[in-house]
């Protein structure tokens, strides 16, 4: 055994630790992540020490890396996301997957001081030309590279923010644009309510759709139902929390969990329309004939929605019945128009999210009091209500000034 090695004074050294006999100063060595040799120095053994303790933190924290600016993205990117206390769960949770999917092991791995402008736009190119994605995903991935290289400018580790442009330039060269949602018009709304109600297929989710169509509830508000949540004295329906999959790994696998609303402005109540009452009974009254399912999530039990298996309804399912249904009937309705012959009105492609937006759209047309509105849809930004209601009233202008026209004869 080797015997342990001692300080002038005959106190024991740890391992790395030395005394210099030319000038009694004590030396500590060590490697830093990368593998490179390096020392600190003390006058005296405790002085080291606290030096030691400082050091095995910052190396624990990656701070020795990130303050030389050898850091790599993925490790500001984990730095900043670690900072971000006062995201709920669920988007968190949803950051780092799509971090972890798209960029973690590519542009991730890069040195983020060498990292200039036309490298972020090759690395945006690549998602959109090689990965094939959508620009609205390259625009996600951007809304998480932006602040991770920010939080680098403010730390003085870089001196700008080569991402600052990129999206902007990327959509005018590319010809792109982020999709803009569009609410179904009367016509369609009524067409897809119309075509479920009578389905031998479909028409057991009448019922779903009437209520996501009749409260502009999230589909995570709407399947996180309870029968609790209903007070049919009042006539209101409690928003207080929602279901929704957590991304699990990078494997696209997904775990059930309930979480409050998308913002504080999400917990509300909304009115409970006659149709959706109607469609609450219709519930109510299979669950009777059928039995109650006990579903536990997070000790929440008593959801209103589930599917044939006893279990909570995935949004994904949701959406996929969707664009089944949509697919049906614009494959019927082209038919029956060239029979008929009209024009036919079909259906275009569109998320669980769009009938939320619908509701939105109809109840604008309906409602000139943005607060209302606000309240009810659970914005939290008043700006996200008056562009829908912008959207909503635009189609009602030319309705307006044709019975402006009709009532001013005097030209």
């Amino acid at each position: 055994m080797a015997a342990t090695r001692k300080d002038l004074r005959g106190r024991s050294l740890r391992k790395g630790e030395v005394q210099r006999k030319s000038d009694k100063r004590y030396a500590y060595s060590y490697r830093d992540p990368l593998g490179q040799r390096k020392y600190v120095y003390a006058n005296d053994l405790v002085s080291l020490r606290e030096k030691e303790k400082e050091l095995l933190k910052n190396q624990l924290d990656g701070l020795d890396i990130y303050v030389s600016g050898r850091a790599t993205v993925n490790m500001v990117f984990d730095r900043y996301i670690s900072l971000k206390t006062n995201l709920r769960e669920t988007t968190k949770s949803n950051y780092i997957y799509m971090y972890d999917r798209f960029v973690r092991d590519t542009f991730g791995k890069k040195k983020i001081a060498s990292i200039k402008y036309s490298d972020v736009m090759q690395f945006y190119n690549y998602l959109l030309n090689e990965r094939e994605v959508q620009i609205s995903t390259v625009d996600t991935v951007h809304c998480l590279l932006h602040p991770t290289f920010q939080l680098a400018v403010r730390d003085e580790i870089i001196r700008i923010n080569p991402t600052d442009g990129v999206m902007a330039d990327l959509k005018r060269n590319s010809g792109r644009k982020t999709g803009v949602r569009h609410a179904l018009t009367l016509p369609q709304q009524r067409a897809f309510m119309d075509y479920i109600a009578v389905h031998p297929v479909y028409y057991h989710w009448w019922p779903l759709f009437t209520v996501l169509l009749g409260t502009g509830c999230r589909i995570g508000e709407a399947l996180g139902l309870r029968w609790e949540d209903l007070d049919y004295d009042k006539r209101t329906i409690s928003i207080n929390h929602s279901l929704v999959y957590y991304p699990v790994g990078n494997d696209r696998s997904t775990t059930l969990h309930i979480s409050k609303p998308k913002t504080e402005a999400g917990i509300r109540l909304i009115p409970m329309l006659d149709s959706v009452k109607d469609a609450f009974d219709m519930i109510r009254e299979e669950q009777k004939e059928e039995g109650w399912e006990q579903i536990e999530i997070d000790g929440m039990t008593g959801f209103i929605f589930y599917n044939r298996f006893g279990n909570a309804l995935n949004p994904a399912c949701v959406n996929r019945t969707i664009k089944r249904i949509v697919s049906s009937y614009n494959a019927e309705e082209e038919v029956n128009a060239k029979k008929e012959r009209r024009d036919p009105i079909l259906l275009p492609n569109f998320s669980a999210h769009i009938l939320r937006h619908t509701f939105c759209t109809r109840l604008c047309e309906n409602e000139t009091n943005l607060k209302v509105i606000q309240s009810v849809m659970g914005h939290k930004d008043i700006q996200t209500t008056m562009d829908i209601y912008a959207e909503a009233t635009e189609e009602k202008k030319q309705e307006t000034f044709e019975r402006l026209a009709s009532k001013m004869d005097v030209f």
